[in-house]
């Protein structure tokens, strides 16, 4: 034990307490016992003089530490800090006050001692790292803030606290009203105008407009309509906490009102905060809109730099698409393709049926109709529609796919490069032919997400869109001249079933409309129907998914975790639409590992977002479908990790309710 510590030990109001106590008891055993008397007696002379010793050596030890401090400091023997005019104390060798000076005693008031007392109990963070090498550390002292530096002197320290609470209560009032701008869409004003008549259409319009109305007034902001059913709404950053806090309760405010029996008003709303200067918040809240409109809508969008938060999203949608923008969308691709040395398509890793399907139709379109050379970047290993490969490759069109190296070797710097099924570079089939090309095409209809090809010659996102090979279906008919063939045709199709779950969900009258061109130009539903043939292997691994599955929450969970088969991925996604038809079940997710990585498998009929747990995950998707990788985790922690998130959204579920309540 060092002497600092053991003076002080020893210096201390219960010792004294003992040794007055062992001396009475002492005299008391006079007249009773004086063997007793005597033992007593010498016990409590030498815890006297144990008291009387350590107290001259606590005093030596204070003016010694104490002088050899401020000597460092002022270059002479002090004495004391009442000179320095600023509240400070002197530390002794193990970060104990052994002074302070009037300032500081004033500071904390008459009924606080701090002499004997560590410096932490006056800090904050209780981090002396902080307060000696780094340029001090905020702290409160009585309900003021300070900024308290140590310096190391001699064989102690003295902390200054210096008051900065007017610049900090300064400091904080300047960020809460920093200014923040956002952008209220009116999701569904069009679908509205359009099927009620002008004065059914008004008054929802101004029920909306008194919810926007209402939600402004609570801030110290205003609102002011734009055109197209967009509010302009400038307020402070302290209100935007409050927003996030009640996670925009205004989303589900605005979903109240009832238009009819299918329907619900609904906004989207982007914004942006924390920019240098209110011309770049509004710039954020345009591109946080977008987001959220890419994301189905019916959601807010916070967007702060380069992070995006998002809250709400839990409405199906309404499909709002025309094919006014499918021809425009069209005309522009085919001015770049005619433009183009060739063509690559690919769509995602692990490629399924609508990915593949795409490719397959926008590679006729370039090839028929607009004659182009064109090829599909694909890894017949990985990919999960085998069946629909080897059917073109058995029909002589093994040529048309092209691996990740064959595909390099043709690229030039004229080359278009078309990315189906996805807007993430980093879900491609190939980064590398990505990052290679110079001119590229997006067509994808999955909700938008914060990582997404941002340097696209045309970027056709439609998140209303039941498939990609919907959207290609469309866009191949204002192609040229093409002409698909039946092959062709049942590779589109086949996609747009995989995705809706055979025209069960997310399905609109452009997917019917679709299908029904498909079906004119020849594709046959009996061989389509093959494409989806699963060996028996796979058949029993879906069905014991399905059989081990355990339910939480209304969500069906299910681990392949001992299982290893060729066609797991295929089994797990089929397994996750099964366990759909149980009762009671919302959401499903089938979890399997390959190589290093847990993957997951979620589907839902939309009355829960899977897309919002998947995004927590660190994955993605649709309402109704989507997935994610783990890397580097057990199966056990997967779970955990989905379990818990899923907890949480059942507690914020409650909280919501009860706060409606």
């Amino acid at each position: 034990m060092k002497r600092g510590k053991f003076v002080s030990v020893f210096f201390t109001p219960l010792f004294l307490v003992l040794s007055i106590v062992m001396l009475i008891m002492a005299v008391a055993s006079l007249w009773w016992n004086k063997i007793i008397f005597s033992v007593e007696l010498i016990a409590s002379l030498a815890s006297i003089a144990v008291v009387i010793v350590g107290t001259v050596n606590l005093q030596k030890y204070l003016k010694k530490v104490s002088d050899s401090t401020l000597r460092s400091l002022e270059g002479s023997d002090a004495g004391s800090i009442s000179r320095i005019n600023v509240a400070a104390v002197i530390l002794g060798e193990n970060n104990e006050i052994i002074a302070a000076n009037s300032m500081f005693e004033k500071i904390i008031g008459e009924d606080d001692n701090p002499i004997g007392k560590s410096i932490e109990e006056y800090l904050i963070n209780r981090n002396l790292i902080t307060l000696f090498e780094d340029n001090g550390t905020d702290t409160i002292l009585a309900e003021k803030w300070f900024v308290a530096f140590g310096v190391r002197a001699g064989k102690g320290s003295v902390v200054y606290f210096v008051d900065n609470n007017e610049y900090k209560r300064n400091s904080d009032e300047y960020i809460e009203t920093r200014p923040v701008v956002a952008i209220v869409a009116f999701d569904n004003r069009e679908e509205i105008e359009r099927d009620n008549e002008e004065g059914e259409a008004s008054r929802i319009t101004v029920l909306v407009e008194r919810v926007i109305a209402k939600w402004v007034s609570s801030t110290t902001g205003f609102y002011k309509k734009i055109s197209g059913g967009r509010y302009l709404v400038v307020t402070e950053e302290r209100f935007v906490k409050k927003f996030i806090e009640e996670k925009f309760k205004v989303l589900e405010d605005v979903r109240e009102i009832q238009i009819n029996d299918r329907m619900n008003a609904t906004v989207s709303i982007g914004v942006g905060r924390g920019g240098s200067t209110v011309k770049e918040c509004e710039l954020w809240a345009r591109q946080a809109l977008d987001m959220a409109l890419g994301r189905g809508g019916d959601q807010a969008a916070v967007k702060k730099n380069e992070t995006y938060q998002f809250f709400g999203g839990v409405s199906k949608g309404v499909e709002k698409r025309d094919k006014v923008r499918t021809r425009v969308i069209a005309t522009t691709l085919a001015n770049h393709i005619s433009n183009s040395s060739n063509v690559i398509i690919m769509g995602h890793r692990f490629s399924d049926l609508d990915s593949v399907g795409a490719c397959i139709g926008m590679w006729s379109a370039v090839v028929k109709g607009l004659h182009r050379n064109a090829y599909i970047v694909l890894d017949r290993q990985q990919t999960l529609a085998k069946p629909l490969v080897s059917s073109f490759e058995r029909s002589g069109f093994d040529s048309i796919f092209k691996t990740e190296a064959e595909a390099f070797d043709i690229l030039d710097d004229h080359s278009l490069l078309i990315i189906v099924d996805t807007h993430s570079p980093s879900f491609v089939e190939s980064k590398a032919i990505y990052e290679r090309c110079k001119r590229v095409v997006v067509i994808d209809h999955h909700r938008m997400m914060v990582n997404h090809i941002d340097n696209a010659l045309v970027f056709y996102h439609e998140p209303y869109a039941s498939s990609a090979c919907e959207m290609t279906a469309e866009l191949v008919q204002y192609l040229g001249d093409c002409q698909l063939s039946r092959l062709e045709s049942e590779a589109l199709l086949s996609g747009i079933m995989l995705d809706t779950k055979n025209f069960v969900l997310r399905t609109g009258v452009r997917t019917f409309e679709a299908a029904a061109f498909l079906k004119s130009s020849g594709a046959d539903t009996v061989e389509v129907k093959r494409l989806f043939s699963n060996s028996i292997d796979t058949y029993k691994v879906k069905y014991k998914l399905v059989s081990e599955a355990e339910i939480f929450n209304y969500c069906a969970i299910a681990c392949a975790d001992s299982i290893n088969v060729p066609d797991i991925r295929i089994a797990s996604a089929q397994a996750a639409d099964e366990l759909l038809s149980i009762e009671n079940v919302k959401a499903s997710f089938v979890m399997y590992k390959t190589n290093k990585t847990i993957n997951i498998s979620a589907r839902s009929l939309g009355d829960l977002n899977v897309q919002v747990i998947m995004e927590a995950m660190g994955g993605g998707g649709h309402l109704t479908m989507a997935a994610c990788q783990l890397e580097d985790v057990t199966m056990a922690q997967a779970r955990e990790k989905l379990v818990s998130i899923i907890s949480e959204l059942e507690i914020n579920k409650k909280a919501d309710a009860e706060k409606s309540a």
